[in-house]
């Protein structure tokens, strides 16, 4: 299984134009393609395969006025930006041909020098290293500081390094998991339970346990709203609205850290102590359309869910999926009759065929655990870990401290 470990860059100012122009020469190849593939389609001509695009827009590209500067930086730079052209036209022309599951992908699109998100990425041909003295050795950029929030379990097979909208560098390295180092990390346990996510409580388990949601983005609104204000006071074009436009991304860049950060210890943790796994499959897309917008991206439940998955399928753990039609809050989960549906102030109810009290999220809880055991025995054996895409989200602090801000 592959994952991805992120660490935080401090380059310096040299390093950092190197780096620029590496982000800078990386957009204009895959423009290039794009550009390419676009004038061949409106000319009824055959799209040009790969090897085509890397001698036209790479090799001859270097010998002429126009693009000789595509040789200052690293070869390997603009073939992985070619590469990242072939993927994005092909899972376009996947969803075309109804093959591609998840997300619907676009057409490919030009790439702007003012995105907020730049990266480039190196394999294991193009020589970079990590030197003795900790830092990340990149070709034609040096030798740049790296503070390792925690130890690689193996050797990385590629690194992406990555510019966001706050201005800050991170080093994404896909690493390759030891199944038997996993298995030893969290040993099998006998323990099941059922999540209800909610909004005044993040997570209502089985076992009777109710986790506070955070709520990073309420608590950071008024700050929010200052920057933002800030910002919309500035002159367009002008340096101070950059510097404002910088303030209100490190601000939100905040409360993603903080939220991605409480994701991971909480879904380690549920996974550490759980062998088996239950969650309800909310549509977290229609629930955005509601009035309580806000509070469902704040409490971020598909980020959360999407950890477990990954994690789950690392440690050999089960989760299981119910419906989103079930109806785990209008069932009794003593007897088992359903009571019908209840508005959301009801916070506790009385059953009225065994007269049994519950208190709306615990039951919920429980009846996603009963119905996931039921799946369960109905499919056969447990989940197992098996391989997936390098996830993106893994390492979760970002180089940032952790402790008591998340908790």
């Amino acid at each position: 299984m592959q994952l991805r470990y992120a660490f935080r860059l401090y380059p310096d100012a040299a390093q950092q134009a190197a780096l620029a122009r590496a982000f800078g020469c990386a957009r204009v190849v895959f423009n290039d393609a794009v550009r390419a593939r676009e004038d061949a389609r409106r000319a009824g001509l055959p799209f040009p395969t790969a090897g085509q695009l890397s001698r036209t827009l790479i090799t001859e590209a270097k010998r002429t006025k126009e693009r000789c500067w595509l040789s200052e930086v690293s070869a390997v730079v603009l073939q992985q930006s070619l590469r990242d052209a072939e993927a994005a036209y092909r899972n376009f022309f996947s969803c075309r041909k109804g093959t591609r599951t998840g997300a619907k992908a676009g057409s490919p699109r030009f790439k702007s020098r003012k995105d907020t998100r730049q990266s480039i990425r190196f394999t294991a041909n193009a020589r970079w290293s990590i030197t003795g003295h900790g830092h990340l050795n990149l070709p034609k950029i040096g030798a740049v500081k790296v503070t390792w929030s925690r130890k690689l379990p193996s050797t990385p097979t590629s690194v992406t390094v990555v510019k966001d909208a706050a201005g800050r560098y991170f080093a994404s390295f896909v690493i390759d998991t030891d199944p038997a180092t996993d298995a030893m990390r969290m040993p099998e346990s006998d323990r099941t339970v059922g999540i209800d996510l909610g909004l005044t409580h993040f997570a209502v388990l089985s076992d009777g346990t109710k986790i506070d949601s955070p709520r990073f983005l309420r608590r950071a609104e008024k700050k929010l709203k200052k920057a933002h204000q800030e910002l919309s006071r500035k002159q367009k074009g002008s340096k101070n609205r950059a510097k404002a436009r910088l303030k209100v991304a490190r601000a939100h860049a905040k409360v993603a850290d903080a939220r991605r950060e409480f994701h991971h210890q909480l879904s380690t943790r549920l996974i550490s102590e759980n062998q088996g796994i239950a969650v309800e499959d909310l549509s977290v897309a229609g629930l955005a359309r509601t009035k309580l917008a806000k509070s469902v991206h704040d409490a971020g439940w598909s980020s959360f869910i999407s950890m477990l998955t990954y994690k789950a399928q690392r440690y050999g753990r089960t989760l299981v999926k119910i419906g989103r039609f079930e109806p785990t809050s209008q069932t009794c989960s003593t007897c088992g009759a359903v009571d019908g549906p209840k508005p959301l102030n009801v916070r506790e109810w009385t059953c009225s065929a065994c007269g049994s009290v519950h208190d709306r999220d615990h039951n919920a809880a429980l009846n996603v655990k009963q119905a996931a055991g039921l799946a369960v025995s109905a499919c056969g054996a447990p989940v197992r870990p098996g391989g997936i895409p390098a996830q993106r989200e893994e390492t979760g602090s970002h180089g940032l401290p952790t402790g008591n801000r998340a908790a």
